[in-house]
């Protein structure tokens, strides 16, 4: 029988044959694929014609191609649509892989010719595309290793295996920490201060577990509104503590894994002659050094600190006047208190919100808001097969009815789907032999799911989550290129949010939300002095969001900027007390300057921080807050010119979207915005002020 993973799928434009995929394809295809992969690079290598640009960086760049598509498919399902028999694939592949990448990246012939065409490349007409791949394929062959001697390359082997097995534990932990906790409710006082669509969501996934009453559990669409409502500070307590606690301890414990995925970080960076993770990170960044991360870091925290306290100052008094009987505002409270400030001083709340922000509506708006800047379009294909009956897929045209791209879509929690929002391709665009190969571009979510009496409604920051996916998938789906490694979203970490971060601000603006806000039931327009609340409550509590995202940031730095922790991450996974100790002794040195709200003793960031230990923001996650201060410049544009100017996205589109890592993303910016951003831009935009 044929492996579907390994033939040309005949759907139209090459969709994946997700029906006819069954798990046990996987491994095969893989071994039959990194053979094949490896068969390309032979033939390079054995060329007899002298090395070229097209010969050898280009035919490298095309080589392995059924690889990348195999793994576009395994690897995303392995995140949205898992189970433990692919967890299992997963570990059993990840030597294979690695021994695959140690082929390409230690072979000295093959090297030895990228060599000779890096080497001549200043007498080369090489267009901007082609010098950006040669400099990153040389680079690339660098930071692997290949300059290593013969001992070093296999201790860099060795580590490299280590750490993609320990990368996919620490992620099964968080996802199986995740899904082992549940609060169960039967007494429906225990309710209280719950709105009804909470209580909803909550009765269905007790159905769903063939359970009676009410269960909670971690999930964001479960776990935020819990937190932010529920009156009873005892249940919001027990919630928060096993938020907090995942994969802390216990059968699913993280701690060692984070000494020792920091440590063997540590050991690869300085095998390569760096001196810790972050600066090999860092190169490839547009901060480029560690010091320009701190000075963003410094510069936005220097005035944002202090004004936290003061929020949480204030919503410690107004909650002490209302009956909170704590001296200080515990972590399990914030949301509670943040959210009924919000309600009686805005007149604003999440429960109101809601009705107006039907999924079906939003999506419908999000897609037009893509037609008005873009000119694209996205026409359903129920004809094509999808991995789970929730996706929904699209295709993708241009103005002028070119195909662009398919757009797959995933919105709701189920267990085999790792918490948070993400955006991602099955396939990347490509053009070999001149061909174009469109891109397969996906966003997944896990937003609350239809009830019997109510459709999926969106909380405004869910909206927000979705315009944020969909600016990344943007960025996917209008690229431009020839190179999958510099098409889409394959450019600096640290630029890659700002496509992003640039479509939340219209979900602040009144011009847009009006154009789609109905009340599910009445149909009623969303009024606009719910509107005019929801804008003069944008900044609410700016102050104290920053402050968490840069403390992230700090935590992720702290952790990757070690230089001699041999005291408790060896190269050896066994588990020890120092690098049990080692992960709340990090935290705890790193965020003790920039505390908001008190340090909760059997509490953790790190065992669950899969940005940085599964996610691939090691040394990154302050990208979040660098492409934050592009974006805050960025959509000033708009706003001089429009927030619906087709001459500001036509020119977003050209300079940013479709260029993805083609030439130098400073350079991509200057030519859209005509300078450099300044933090202060994004202070202004957050109304964060120094005193």
């Amino acid at each position: 029988m044929e492996n579907p993973l390994l033939t040309p799928s005949p759907l139209p434009f090459e969709a994946p044959r997700f029906d006819a995929i069954r798990r046990e394809d996987y491994l095969p295809a893989f071994r039959e694929a990194i053979a094949r992969a490896e068969a390309e690079v032979d033939a390079i290598v054995a060329n007899p014609e002298p090395p070229t640009f097209g010969n050898t960086v280009e035919a490298l760049e095309f080589a392995g191609a059924a690889l990348d598509d195999l793994s576009g498919i395994f690897f995303n399902l392995l995140e949205a649509e898992s189970d433990d028999a692919m967890q299992q694939d997963a570990e059993e592949l990840s030597p294979l892989l690695t021994a695959h990448e140690l082929y390409i990246s230690h072979n000295e012939a093959l090297f030895a010719r990228v060599k000779a065409v890096y080497d001549g490349r200043s007498a080369l007409s090489l267009e901007p595309d082609q010098k950006k791949l040669l400099e990153e394929t040389y680079k690339g062959f660098t930071r692997s290793g290949a300059r290593l001697c013969p001992e070093d390359k296999k201790t860099y082997g060795k580590l490299e295996e280590e750490l993609s097995l320990l990368e996919l534990k620490y992620a099964k932990n968080v996802l199986d920490a995740t899904n082992a906790f549940t609060l169960e409710l039967d007494d429906e006082a225990e309710l209280e201060g719950l709105p009804q669509y909470v209580r909803d969501a909550a009765a269905q996934t007790a159905r769903e577990k063939g359970r009676s009453g009410w269960v909670f559990d971690l999930t964001h669409p479960s776990y935020v509104p819990f937190l932010q409502y529920s009156a009873r500070a005892d249940l919001r307590e027990q919630m928060w503590r096993a938020y907090n606690s995942r994969a802390l301890g216990g059968p699913f414990d993280n701690r060692a894994i984070c000494a020792q995925i920091a440590g063997l970080r540590r050991r690869i960076a300085q095998l390569l002659g760096y001196a810790d993770w972050a600066a090999y990170e860092l190169e490839e960044r547009m901060a480029k050094v560690i010091g320009a991360v701190r000075r963003l870091l410094d510069a936005l925290m220097a005035p944002s600190l202090p004004a936290a306290r003061r929020e949480v100052a204030e919503l410690l008094t107004y909650a002490q006047e209302h009956g909170y009987r704590e001296p200080q505002m515990q972590p399990w409270d914030f949301a509670y208190w943040s959210e009924r400030y919000r309600a009686e001083h805005f007149a604003l709340s999440d429960e109101q919100l809601k009705p107006y922000f039907r999924l079906e509506d939003c999506i419908a708006a999000v897609f037009g808001l893509a037609t008005r800047l873009y000119g694209v379009q996205f026409v359903p294909r129920t004809d094509l097969p999808v991995y789970h009956p929730d996706v929904r897929v699209y295709d993708v045209q241009d103005a002028d009815g070119r195909h662009l791209a398919l757009f797959y879509a995933d919105f709701f929690p189920r267990p085999g789907k790792r918490g948070g929002a993400w955006m991602t391709n099955f396939r990347e665009l490509s053009a070999p032999g001149g061909k174009q190969r469109r891109p397969l571009v996906s966003i997944v979510t896990n937003f609350s799911k239809p009830t019997a009496d109510a459709p999926s409604l969106l909380t405004h920051d869910e909206l927000t989550t979705l315009l944020h996916e969909f600016g990344h998938a943007l960025h996917g789906m209008l690229a431009e290129g020839r190179y999958p490694s510099l098409t889409g979203t394959n450019v600096a970490r640290d630029f890659v949010e700002l496509p992003s971060q640039l479509m939340e601000n219209w979900g602040f603006e009144p011009e847009w939300l009006r154009t789609f806000a109905r009340h599910w039931q009445t149909g009623e327009p969303i009024p606009d002095a719910l509107v005019e609340r929801l804008v003069a409550a944008r900044n609410y509590h700016a102050a104290y969001f920053q402050v968490r995202q840069l403390r992230f940031g700090l935590l992720d730095l702290a952790w990757h900027t070690l230089r001699d922790d041999t005291s408790f991450a060896g190269s050896d996974r066994r588990t020890s007390p120092q690098q049990e100790d080692a992960c709340q002794a990090i935290e705890a040195q790193a965020l003790a300057d920039c505390a908001v709200l008190p340090d909760i003793p059997g509490s953790a960031i790190s065992t669950s921080f899969s940005h940085i230990f599964s996610g691939g923001y090691s040394a990154g996650y302050y990208s979040y807050k660098w492409a934050e201060v592009l974006e805050a410049d960025a959509f000033s544009q708009f706003r001089e010119k429009g927030i619906f100017s087709r001459e500001v996205a036509a020119s977003f589109r050209d300079n940013v979207l479709r260029r993805g890592g083609s030439e130098d993303e400073a350079l991509l910016y200057r030519r859209f915005r005509g300078h450099d951003p300044d933090p202060q831009a994004l202070l202004d935009k957050l109304e964060i002020k120094s005193i």
